[in-house]
């Protein structure tokens, strides 16, 4: 039996399709199922750049605590044990929002928010494109690429 092309992209459904069909339209799926899914999936990119920035304020503000304490056995070398111990004690090892250090703050965006997001669109990518992700990106490539040209092409060539 042939596949059935879709009338957006004519794109065919083919169940044992390559990973290079990934992406593609399933039969049935109508425009706005493929914008709002879409829409979802750009909602996570925000999401995991914003992750990225935990990671950052995490990396950041650990490398900040060893070098006050480096700076710390320097002020003590230098003969100001005053400071060395007052900055030691009030700022060396200090929570940075009350009872978390940073990879605590990583660790509860990770389990209250980002790994929801990600499992709801997985979830609604499953439901609603028979779970095949970037349709909407890939059916905007198909638009805007020049066909025939090299660097063009549709999907890499089967191998590479």
């Amino acid at each position: 039996m042939e596949p059935t092309p879709t009338a957006a992209t004519d794109a065919v459904e083919d169940p044992d399709a390559p990973w290079s069909a990934r992406g593609r339209r399933p039969v049935g799926v109508e425009d706005a199922t493929v914008e709002a899914v879409g829409r979802l999936s750009e909602a996570i990119e925000w999401i995991e750049r914003a992750r990225g920035r935990l990671y950052d304020f995490h990396q950041l503000s650990g490398r900040a605590d060893l070098l006050i304490g480096e700076a710390v056995e320097q002020l003590r070398a230098a003969g100001h044990a005053d400071w060395a111990e007052r900055i030691d004690t009030e700022l060396v090892g200090r929570n940075v929002i009350e009872g978390r250090w940073t990879f605590q703050i990583v660790e509860e965006y990770d389990a209250t928010y980002w790994s929801v997001a990600r499992r709801l669109r997985a979830e609604a990518a499953a439901a609603l494109t028979a779970g095949r992700p970037h349709v909407y990106e890939s059916e905007l490539k198909e638009r805007r690429r020049s066909r025939g040209r090299r660097h063009h092409e549709s999907r890499p060539e089967p191998g590479t």
